[in-house]
């Protein structure tokens, strides 16, 4: 696909090669993730950073990339602190606030308003999330952690077994894993969750028609047999209509040191997309883990600044010219990667 100016509403824009040049970019950024180098490549161009939802990660990883190719952030965190709380429509929101911004990173609770958002902007939107829909950012994100770790094994993504655990049903973060993850050869899904909150039965018939394997089941111990990477999630207490039905199947799905070292292999990889839910009726990646060298929750939140960065890079096409404006770092950066 052609990057420049383009909107990243959904994983399905991408061919394999169109994420292989994601990756690519995001490597040559690690030298200013890391705090070793500046550069001014975005200096004066300004992120729109508007979360009509609740974010720690994404809002504060988007706006941390954009400052470090030398942008400027400007955000609005809450739909009771904009128009829309008067009645504004996302058309209007839209045509303003793209007068003001080179680019837009824009989350919001409703299916498909991201997209319809993006149909009157007049600058490049990402999408950072749109309900229980997509998240394609945290979908690359993870899939460039998941190539990391697996490399770092001698292994590879063609091929390999994934686990999924939790709320697949409400799960943006696996929907648009799992999407992504069906450009690769070969590759086994193991869906763990309660029927009720089962992968979406379009993602799973479009991961077989692509010619993977998927085992649906709710047997946690089962599942994570013989398996390479297993994603857990929290229950997205979110979406469901009372705190009472979310806590139905709150918890029901634990991974602590005794069941990773009992039923996974030693070197299968840990990943949540944060946040986990650790309160202790939940709890669904255990503090047990933390120290655990497989565990990599912390690599996914670095990995996403390199990420986030390469696409503002491409998509303001600046890819090129970043190494231009670079110079040392002047302040103690020592001991934080």
């Amino acid at each position: 696909m052609d990057f420049r100016g383009a909107h990243i509403l959904s994983v399905k824009q991408f061919e394999r090669s169109d994420v292989d040049r994601i990756f690519e970019v995001a490597d040559t950024m690690i030298p200013y993730a890391r705090r070793e180098k500046i550069t001014k490549a975005l200096q004066g161009a300004i992120l729109g950073n508007m979360f009509f939802e609740p974010s720690t990660r994404t809002r504060v990883s988007f706006g941390c990339s954009f400052n470090l190719l030398g942008g400027q952030v400007r955000e609005t965190t809450d739909v009771k602190t904009s128009s829309i709380s008067k009645g504004e429509s996302l058309y209007d929101t839209a045509r303003v606030i793209s007068g003001y911004s080179d680019v837009i990173v824009m989350r919001h609770p409703q299916v498909g308003s991201v997209s319809e958002f993006a149909k009157a902007s007049r600058v490049p939107v990402i999408n950072g999330g749109d309900g229980p829909n997509e998240h394609p950012s945290q979908a690359l994100l993870d899939l460039y952690t998941i190539k990391k770790e697996l490399l770092s094994n001698n292994r590879q993504i063609d091929g390999m077994h994934i686990a999924m655990i939790g709320d697949l049903k409400h799960g943006r973060t696996v929907h648009s894993l799992s999407q992504v993850l069906s450009l690769y050869n070969n590759i086994t899904f193991k869906l763990i969750s309660p029927a009720e909150l089962k992968m979406p039965a379009q993602i799973v018939s479009e991961l077989k028609i692509a010619g993977h394997k998927v085992i649906e089941t709710e047997d946690m111990e089962a599942g994570l047999n013989d398996i390479d990477t297993v994603y857990l999630t929290r229950i997205q207490e979110e979406r469901f209509t009372t705190k009472l039905e979310a806590d139905i199947y709150r918890g029901r799905f634990r991974l602590n040191q005794s069941i990773y070292t009992r039923y996974c292999q030693p070197n299968t990889v840990i990943m949540h997309p944060l946040p986990r839910d650790s309160r202790e009726e939940a709890n669904e990646l255990d503090n047990d883990l933390n120290q655990h060298p497989s565990l990599a929750i912390f690599r996914q939140t670095d990995n996403g600044v390199l990420v986030r960065m390469a696409l503002f890079a491409l998509v303001l096409d600046v890819a090129a010219k970043v190494d231009d404006t670079a110079s040392d770092v002047g302040w103690y950066t020592q001991g934080r990667f």
